[in-house]
């Protein structure tokens, strides 16, 4: 009986190999298997004599086996398998590790083909662990060699577990057996842009004859993961619009445009734009979803708070969710000093943390459930059971990158459709928006607020200029003697303690990729150097990271806000949202640690009043290296947009996308944001298409298919939730 793609493993590989296949990729269907494509070809190579093999080349050789030898091996333990061959020009050795099975096969006298790459022991070639096939009828083996050469070897995303060439002989196991498959693709799409069908596609991606052949199989399989994404994000587009939320609207003389009125300044022209979008889909009838994104400082939060007040003015409820304690204390103060002291106790901004005194916990939340305050800022504390409201009426999440589907969700479940804005501060190309958060209308806030003095960023490379390192704190001491305020950022609490203690929650997003040893600069080791520094060390310091209470991260914040502190030696809990205008200095320790964004966030602290900014990014990354590029590009620019897409070259959209993506991550395999982006528009266009025309997809059952295969309800929900 053929398989079809939601076949189980078991039936097609045995209970064996689909137990490995699980524990290893979570894979349970023959679909998953086949969407397990090769990441790269090998090719075999021309036929080569054994006496002109390369050293270091993959090559492929006909020979005959001459010897057999097992033995023990006493270092390691375990049994060594050498197979010596021979082509009548010469002979080298095959070794196989702990496969004495191989023996009965490997007879002396067989004859076939052995490719592999072309290595060196004791002065003689050897092939270590080689692929090989063997020839039953000595007729065809002129005919056969020359096939097994031309033909390229797919390499698999493997474990030590389940090789590369283990993951083939399953895929080939289940192209054998595999039937008819469903076409994703309207017959007219396919014909306009000449692609195989799925069928074809699949034994291409796996089996190609030659590389134009996976070429094209996989321009066709990229084409159905494009399609089937922005079909579920339009899906869910059409999905939030058919929801009814209550109308949110602004009243002649009510708290905006009172609000508006009392503004010391003019909106700029983006946030002006992105304000009357934002009010039009508060009175639409339907839930709304934005997105807004801007630079570090451009008033982001002011738009939000405009939307909040419309909501208030009907007798709604918004709730703003933080990442950090540190963070939501700072929105409620700015919120309440932008209200001002005739509209802030009309509203009753209420501050909801995990970490604040029961008495005062209870408190506000009395406040939030009997809508007395209409205006609530949080961190996970309004997540929790307890915590419940009387109309909640917009869900504003900051930081969006920081939560998880499901957290983002809890909030929004409190309330009836309520409307939603996410605001982020990390510039997101338009082809990560248009794929991750294509269910969402994004805005952009490009234009910064008059009266910025800007930022000059600068390398300090001291590995190859070791004295840079003392100039760096002479510049802090001459900073502050002017009477500004510095930044010292570190990547982690204390490098010599160990495990978690060490390392920071959020760790520095480049950190994995370093390997080798951890960072050197943590927090205590930074302070306590700078305690004894000549110049540093008689000014105010002060330290701060996420594993300290609330309340005294808070209390240190607040007095470096005042100008209490000179020098504030901190983790990236202080990324986003901090605003000390007095702050001029940004000092990046082990910058080479952070990515490219997270870079160009901690730099939008500085810079943020009257006070020019200044951003030294210390590293010892030697020029040319990865770490060192990351490091340059943020230093060669202010534009964020512009990072974001370095960001996304240099990472690749995996990292960028982040772990909350979860549902979108799992569906691209092929698809590549930055080179398919004119693909992406094309799939959007078609999607949409296909959906006014078919609304339920009953006319095409191959991508209804594809969908409910490929888009489980579990990544449906955090599409949904994005």
């Amino acid at each position: 009986m053929p398989l079809s793609l939601d076949s189980s493993l078991t039936e097609a590989v045995g209970a064996k190999s689909a137990g490995l296949l699980s524990r290893a990729f979570g894979m349970a269907t023959v679909g998953d298997l086949l969407a397990h494509y090769p990441r790269r070809y090998m090719s075999r190579g021309e036929l080569t004599p054994i006496r002109d093999l390369p050293l270091g080349e993959t090559v492929t050789i006909v020979a005959e086996v001459r010897r057999v030898q097992s033995r023990p091996m006493r270092s390691r333990g375990g049994r060594l398998l050498e197979v010596i061959i021979g082509d009548g020009q010469g002979e080298m050795s095959l070794t196989f590790f702990n496969q004495d099975w191989r023996e009965r096969e490997l007879r002396p006298g067989r004859r076939g083909v052995f490719s592999g790459k072309v290595g060196e022991y004791r002065r003689e070639r050897q092939f270590s662990h080689p692929a090989y096939e063997l020839f039953d009828d000595e007729g065809d083996a002129d005919a056969r060699a020359q096939e097994f050469a031309g033909r390229l070897i797919p390499v698999y995303p493997a474990t030590s577990a389940l090789t590369s060439w283990a993951i083939q002989k399953l895929v080939e196991q289940c192209l054998t057996r595999l039937g008819d498959v469903p076409e994703p693709l309207p017959d007219d799409l396919r014909e306009r842009e000449g692609l195989m069908g799925a069928r074809d596609a699949l034994d291409g991606v796996h089996r190609p004859a030659n590389e134009g052949h996976a070429y094209s199989a996989r321009k066709a399989l990229r084409w159905h993961e494009a399609l089937v994404l922005q079909t579920a994000l339009a899906q869910q587009r059409r999905d939030v619009r058919a929801l009814a939320a209550t109308r949110r609207e602004a009243q002649p003389g009510g708290l905006l445009e009172r609000f508006d009125a009392a503004l010391p300044f003019a909106l700029t022209d983006d946030q002006r734009e992105t304000g009357e979008r934002i009010a039009a889909d508060l009175v639409a009838g339907w839930p709304m979803n934005r997105l807004v994104q801007g630079e570090v400082g451009s008033g982001k939060t002011l738009v939000a708070l405009r939307a909040m007040l419309q909501v208030a003015e009907s007798g709604g409820q918004a709730a703003l969710i933080a990442p950090t304690e540190v963070l939501a204390g700072q929105h409620l103060r700015s919120i309440t000093r932008m209200l001002g002291p005739q509209l802030a106790p009309e509203v009753m901004p209420t501050l909801l943390t995990g970490q604040m005194p029961a008495a005062a916990r209870r408190k506000a939340a009395l406040r939030v459930a009997s809508g007395q305050s209409r205006i609530v800022v949080g961190t996970h504390a309004l997540l929790s059971e307890g915590t419940t409201f009387a109309d909640l009426g917009l869900v504003v999440v900051d930081e969006q990158h920081r939560f998880g589907v499901e957290q983002r969700e809890t909030l929004r479940a409190k309330g009836t459709s309520p409307h939603a804005l996410v605001l982020t501060a990390t510039p997101i190309p338009r082809t990560v928006a248009m794929t991750v958060f294509g269910d969402l209308d994004v805005s952009t806030i490009r234009t910064m607020p008059a009266g910025r003095a800007g930022i000059e960023t600068f390398v300090a490379p001291v590995a190859e200029r070791p004295r840079w390192f003392d100039r760096v704190w002479e510049r802090v001491a001459e900073e502050v003697e002017k009477g500004h305020q510095v930044f010292v950022v570190c990547p982690a609490i204390d490098v010599a303690a160990k495990g978690k203690a060490a390392a920071e929650d959020d760790a520095p997003e480049a950190a994995a990729e370093e390997g080798g040893s951890g960072p050197r600069w943590g927090v205590a080791q930074v302070a306590e150097m700078l305690g004894r520094h000549p110049a540093v060390g008689r000014l105010r310091l002060a330290t701060l990271h996420g594993r300290m209470p609330g309340e005294e991260k808070d209390r240190i914040m607040q007095e470096f806000a005042a100008a209490r502190v000179d020098v504030l030696i901190a983790t990236t809990v202080i990324e986003v949202g901090v605003d000390v205008p007095n702050a001029s200095t940004m000092v990046i320790l082990d910058a080479d640690r952070f990515g490219v964004s997270q870079l160009h966030q901690l730099r939008g602290r500085v810079g943020r009043g009257g006070v020019p900014g200044l951003c030294l990014l210390v590293t010892e990354a030697t020029e040319g290296t990865p770490a060192r590029e990351r490091v340059e590009a943020v230093a060669a620019t202010l534009d964020g947009f512009a990072l974001a897409e370095v960001d996304l070259e240099l990472r690749g959209e995996g990292d960028v996308l982040g772990e909350a993506q979860s549902g979108v991550r799992s569906s691209l395999r092929l698809l590549r944001v930055v080179k398919d982006q004119a693909l992406i528009a094309l799939a959007r266009e078609e999607a949409d298409r296909v959906l006014a025309a078919d609304p339920d997809l009953a006319r095409h059952p191959g991508l209804a298919d594809a969908l409910a295969r490929r888009v489980t309800q579990e990544e449906r929900a955090a599409l949904s939730k994005s």
